[in-house]
């Protein structure tokens, strides 16, 4: 077992990435600038920057950048020819990723990319700046600024509770929060949460990790201490806020399969369950929370930024919904009630947003870390998923980035090393994100901007000032106290009621319907390519989405209109306007359309004019991003229209040429309804892992639990574990129901392969809720690896001929198998150097050039061998091709010693490639 622990098995795609042949070796390098370079070439190469490497039954698919890649909130994926491999795991020195390999990666694999986020990290970016971008104008003042302090004085103060322990992590989890409350406030306050994303953990000096529980000397990065700013605003309006730290999280998430949401909700609503403990007993709480005003737990708000995002929105489903007591780490009852969301430049790893919490999600235009704004989903991924009465926002803020909302994470401000997340590269200026673009915002800038939104929201979700509402509906209203900030919203929800959503069903004539998400050019909304992402399009880990649409408009003249009918008429009776969800290209300006409807009868009416210009925008931008345009309906009531049976909405383009996407059209009146959860039924995917067996053939069924009440429908996406691609079903859902059935059929042997993967994806549509989304079964191979052994076929040659090594097993697999070597110095004697080996091959193997002269175990980043033997083959041979030269030099030595996959270093007692090179003169 041992001797076992010393090899490694690849998946027989790995041959086909490298394009390699029995006996080629495949050599480590950098990552090339080009996605051209990329491609797996035919000498039997990985791109440079690529390898294999593993353990028993476990392949790795490992990648190095030429950089440390920052600790950050967006996963980082690797790709294959456009399609989602999987998410690898970060080594500790910031640059080395390892992605598990299985049989579902037997298919042929190509253009190898890696991904963070939306945004491309293998590659530099040359592509020519565009002209600056020009901010759009100021809208008008709204009649309440909630960004004003209020009359309170405040008081700061932390408090410190035993650790715990949460499903899944090894070390405890810290308890501890910042406290910022108002002074002389009477009676009992709401209570706002804030919840900080992944971030690095611990720091000394200059030297900042991601280490948990933090090493000897150094401290905790207190990211929990970053919005100081929002909760003395808060506190100084009357409310009472805490900023909880979740290093412990963020240093053990790696593994998780949902990026530690669940994790985060247990950590928020065991903090919420001491709040309600402290305000039924005064005496047992911490001096900061017996010096403040008892909190009110029937109002309370959480403000989640990046991963604590999205898991203040999983403890708000948690808290309506109760999770499977297995993958929870609170198991008390729910004595508060959250009124609302802020999500601010979320991550949403499993697109399933509350439906009925309200919710604003503040989108930074410049985002560096989750750079393709998949936050938008909060938005909308809610639509006809409940009752709808919850209104949901997205805040775009023009030229924030990811970090300056939380001054821990801010250079200048922050007590531990921060960063701009926005890469600003001196070679490419950003019009839109470089540091001193006309549309960047300043770190003050942007955090007085964030302040005045998360107050906006606690006046309309936690103190119903319908006032404030205009400031997040896309109603067109500005903050003066976010000044200079440009800040846009749209929302659904709220008084949004029947409409034309490109998901119901709806017919097109004029303009296309369009897949958010799908690999037919012909289909899909924005091709790769365009210069820019839209949020409303953020990939998910499925290769095709079904429901997830929109309307593409595409024109090259005047008049020609765009028709979307609906099956069944709408109601527009009562509303005052139609509210269209729009967006054109990014710095396009002076898009003419006209805006009409007809009913059942055929009766039509022209509603209004409407202009719209594309957001300030570039190559490194989300910036299709859909402005809230509304039309009056008074046009229909003087056209004698039915307002009950509105059958077609009609879009007329009267600027000559030029391009739209519609999100959606809603009746909208102002206002806003009393939000009331719906009982929904809950969908939980888990995952078990079964051993393969010797003989026989068994089935087993992917564990689903479905808990709640009512019955709901789901999409659930099986992801062929050969290909990848996933097949989705419509499912209707019921509590303790087995309703979803995917069963696994496992043929045992005794032949040493790989685990293999069965996963399934699952997403609400209709009346459900979704906690874990991903789950499935993964099936081990438990047969013995053979023996791998090194023989020398011509360990002492002259120079100008090859040094050659055959790898050999054991006995053949039905799968490919090799190991990874790593130049180190000879135990005595001369190194053979850079110029005592073929240039083409060094550059091949290492990105690296002969010169300056260097012994081979010196090569920048290392030089690394990575030796493949194909399935049902015993070896394979490798060699170091030599040069002669003229130079008279000694007997120069070469040593490869095997690495060791868990430390990327050389492997105490392993394989060894020797050899030695001797003067041909």
């Amino acid at each position: 077992m041992v001797r076992a622990r010393r090899i490694w098995v690849a998946a027989a795609a790995l041959l086909a990435v490298a394009g390699a042949s029995p006996g080629s070796a495949v050599a480590q390098g950098q990552p090339h600038s080009t996605a051209e370079e990329l491609t797996a070439g035919a000498d039997g190469t990985l791109p440079p920057g690529w390898g294999i490497t593993g353990g028993r039954s476990a392949p790795q698919l490992v990648w190095r950048s030429d950089r440390p890649v920052p600790m950050g909130d967006a996963r980082v994926e690797f790709r294959s020819g456009g399609r989602l491999l999987g998410t690898p795991r970060p080594a500790e020195d910031g640059r080395t990723f390892r992605l598990r390999l299985d049989a579902g990666h037997l298919r042929p694999l190509k253009g190898l990319e890696v991904w963070s986020g939306g945004r491309r990290l293998d590659v530099t970016d040359r592509s020519p700046a565009t002209s600056a971008a020009r901010p759009p104008a100021p809208l008008p003042a709204n009649a309440v600024d909630p960004g004003k302090p209020g009359s309170y004085h405040t008081k700061t103060g932390e408090y410190r509770l035993k650790s715990v322990r949460l499903p899944g992590f090894a070390a405890p989890v810290e308890m501890r929060a910042v406290v910022v409350a108002p002074t002389g406030a009477r009676g009992p306050r709401p209570l706002a949460l804030f919840l900080h994303g992944r971030h690095y953990t611990c720091y000394k000096g200059h030297s900042i990790t991601g280490d948990w529980p933090c090493a000897a000397g150094t401290k905790p990065v207190p990211s929990h201490r970053g919005y100081l700013r929002d909760q003395r605003l808060l506190a100084s309006q009357g409310y009472l806020t805490v900023s909880i730290s979740a290093n412990g999280v963020n240093g053990q998430d790696g593994a998780a399969e949902d990026g530690g949401a669940q994790a985060r909700s247990s950590l928020v609503r065991l903090h919420l369950a001491r709040w309600a403990d402290w305000a039924e007993h005064p005496d047992t709480a911490p001096a900061v929370v017996r010096d403040a005003p008892r909190a009110d737990l029937s109002r309370v708000m959480l403000v989640g930024h990046s991963r604590g995002g999205e898991g203040v929105n999983r403890a708000a489903l948690d808290s309506l919904y109760p999770p499977p007591a297995a993958q929870d780490g609170y198991h008390g009852a729910v004595r508060w009630t959250i009124r609302g969301l802020v999500l601010i430049g979320p991550t949403v790893f499993g697109q399933n947003p509350v439906p009925d919490v309200p919710s604003a999600t503040i989108l930074p235009g410049c985002d560096g870390d989750v750079s393709d704004l998949q936050g938008e989903v909060y938005v909308d991924g809610t639509r006809a998923v409940s009752r709808g009465g919850a209104l949901h926002s997205a805040v775009y803020v023009i030229g924030a980035n990811h970090n300056f909302f939380n001054s821990e994470w801010t250079p200048g401000q922050a007590a531990a090393p921060a960063e701009d997340d926005f890469p600003d590269d001196p070679h490419q200026r950003d019009p839109v994100c470089s540091t001193h673009s006309a549309t960047r915002l300043t770190a003050t800038q942007q955090h007085r901007a964030g302040s005045t939104y998360i107050a906006a929201a606690a006046r309309v979700f936690l103190s119903g000032d319908d006032r404030v509402r205009p400031l997040l509906d896309g109603s067109g209203r500005r903050a003066p106290s976010a000044d200079p900030a440009r800040v846009l919203t749209h929302a659904v929800g709220g008084r949004r009621d029947a409409g034309f959503l490109p998901d119901g069903g709806v017919s097109v004539t004029g303009a296309r319907l369009c897949a958010a998400i799908d690999p037919a050019p012909a289909k899909t909304c924005l091709r790769q390519g365009a210069k820019g992402s839209s949020p409303h399009f953020a990939q998910w880990e499925t290769d095709r989405e079904a429901g997830r649409h929109a309307i593409a408009l595409r024109w090259t003249r005047a008049g020609t209109p765009a028709r979307v009918r609906v099956k069944n008429p709408v109601s527009l009776s009562g509303d005052k306007a139609l509210a269209l969800r729009l967006f054109v290209p990014p710095n396009s300006r002076g898009t003419r359309l006209d805006v009409s409807v007809t009913d059942a009868s055929g009766h039509k009416a022209v509603l209004g004019k409407v202009r719209i210009d594309g957001l300030p925008g570039s190559e490194r931008t989300a910036s299709y991003w859909a402005r809230e345009i509304r039309v009056p309906l008074t046009a229909a009531g003087r056209a004698g229209l039915d307002p009950h049976k509105i059958k077609s909405l009609e879009l007329t383009p009267r600027s000559g040429s030029g391009r739209a996407w519609l999100m959606d059209a809603w009746g909208w009146r102002p206002g806003l309804p009393a939000v009331r959860p719906a009982e929904l039924p809950r969908v939980d995917v888990g995952r078990t892992t079964v051993a393969e067996g010797d003989s026989g053939e068994r089935t087993y069924r992917v564990p689903v639990e479905v808990s709640g009440h009512g019955s709901g429908q789901v999409r659930v996406y099986v992801l062929d574990p050969v290909t990848g691609q996933g097949e989705d079903r419509l499912v209707t859902v019921h509590p303790g129901g087995h309703d979803i059935d995917v069963p696994v059929v496992v043929k045992g042997n005794t032949r040493y392969g790989t685990d293999v993967t069965h996963d399934i994806l699952v997403k609400a549509v209709h009346g459900a809720v979704v906690g874990s989304y991903r789950g499935g079964i993964t099936v081990h191979d438990d047969d013995p690896a053979p023996v791998m052994t090194v023989t020398p076929l011509a360990d002492r040659v002259t120079e100008g001929k090859s040094l050659k090594w055959r790898v050999s097993l054991s006995e053949p697999v039905d799968v490919d198998m090799g190991t990874a070597f790593t130049a180190v110095a000879p135990a005595t004697g001369p190194e053979l150097s850079t110029k005592d080996v073929s240039a083409r091959w060094l550059g091949e193997t290492s990105g690296s050039s002969p010169d300056p002269e260097r012994p081979l175990s010196k090569v920048p980043g290392g030089l690394f061998l990575w030796v493949n033997i194909p399935a049902g083959s015993t070896s394979t041979d490798i060699g170091i091709p030599t040069v002669k030269d003229r130079v008279r030099e000694p007997a120069e030595s070469v040593r490869f010693q095997q690495l060791d996959d868990r430390t990327d270093q050389p492997r105490p007692g392993g394989l060894e490639l020797t050899g030695t090179v001797l003067d041909a003169s």
